[in-house]
């Protein structure tokens, strides 16, 4: 495994907004840059060095009614079953755009991490993730992870564990 670790006085703004999200939930965990990108969950797990199924890749959706936005924080090598997920949420769902995931999370794509967002968000996590005893989660960017276990994962997204895939 070959990363960089940030010193925070060099770390980007969205990586340091997670950084700094994590430290006032009281969690101790380092958000590091990778040299490559980390945008989609295979890309991340070659950069890490890990399995993709320990890849805790968020997705945003949108709720087609209400038009709340719903994050799904899923194992890397899951994909979201999306009648599934319109079940739990009560409403039907539609991906959101990257304007959308922008404005709700304060994040791109490929960086939305599972706690600093710019609005509560409703949650839900991969069971699969659970079975780890380590996995990675984006940290504001393309290129910044943390690492943390599946039990501090549910304690800072504040949410359910759910069968998703």
């Amino acid at each position: 495994m070959a990363f960089l670790i940030y010193e925070l006085k060099h770390m980007n703004p969205a990586a340091q907004k997670v950084q700094d999200a994590l430290k006032a939930r009281g969690f101790s965990n380092p958000v590091v840059e990778l040299p490559d990108s980390t945008r989609s969950a295979a890309e991340a797990a070659r950069a890490i060095g890990c399995e993709v199924s320990q890849i805790a890749k968020s997705l945003v959706f949108r709720a087609k009614l209400s038009g709340k936005p719903i994050l799904v924080i899923a194992s890397g090598a899951n994909r979201v079953n999306e009648n599934r997920l319109a079940e739990l949420v009560g409403e039907a769902i539609e991906k959101a755009d990257a304007d959308f995931v922008k404005q709700h999370t304060g994040f791109v794509i490929g960086g939305v991490p599972p706690l600093g967002h710019n609005e509560k968000l409703e949650v839900y996590i991969d069971e699969d993730l659970l079975r780890f005893e380590e996995i990675w989660a984006a940290a504001g960017t393309p290129h910044t992870v943390f690492k943390l276990m599946p039990s501090e994962l549910v304690e800072m997204a504040e949410t359910q564990v759910v069968n998703i895939k």
